[in-house]
């Protein structure tokens, strides 16, 4: 866990700027303390005074991603009362954050499967997972998303799907945003999750 000690902001922004860069380009195990602290001009000292090890660092910046993407999602679905529209904002959402941010795909990619990330699921990433299972319970009980499966798994089909269009969008080296493809990728979406006669 990150120790008590204050630090700057800018310190901070640095180090898990270089480790978030770093985590992108190779796995987690092959990335060292001495290599954040270098990309982000820090001591090694000053790193492991305020984070311990590299799996604060990995848990600040998922905490970081998982906090940002909830406050943009929660602000673009305010106001949009169409079930359809909202889900379809949820979904443009995501892949927009992931366009923007492609070191933090590549990250998450390279990471979640790591042990210290498994254990630990924090406040953001509940928060994040809440907003989308409380739109998809919205679907359900409006009888417009399929009720054949729970929620959970409609949340797993949801995740899924996203993950692996940002996932293989990268590995491609596609160039065109994927935000700007969300009309046609969520129909196909919409058709596999609506109820009969809403698709």
């Amino acid at each position: 866990m990150p120790r008590d000690t204050p630090m700057r902001g800018d310190a901070r922004q640095r180090i898990e700027d270089a480790a978030v860069s770093l985590f992108a380009e190779r796995p987690f195990h092959q990335v060292g303390l001495d290599a954040i602290a270098s990309r982000a001009r820090a001591s090694l000292q000053t790193v492991y005074r305020y984070y311990g090890g590299k799996e604060a660092i990995l848990n600040a910046c998922l905490h970081r991603w998982a906090r940002e993407l909830s406050v943009r999602m929660a602000d673009h679905l305010q106001g949009i009362e169409n079930y359809k529209d909202r889900l379809r904002k949820v979904f443009w959402v995501v892949l927009d954050y992931f366009d923007r941010n492609p070191d933090v795909a590549r990250m998450i990619q390279h990471t979640i499967s790591a042990e210290p990330v498994q254990r630990d699921v924090t406040d953001e990433q509940r928060m994040l997972t809440e907003v989308f299972l409380r739109v998809l319970r919205e679907g359900r009980e409006q009888g417009v998303l399929t009720s054949e499966i729970s929620e959970k798994h409609l949340l797993d089909y949801f995740y899924g799907v996203l993950m692996r269009l940002v996932q293989m969008h990268i590995a491609r080296g596609e160039t065109e945003p994927l935000a700007a493809q969300t009309p046609e990728l969520f129909a196909v979406l919409w058709r596999a999750l609506a109820a009969p006669g809403s698709a």
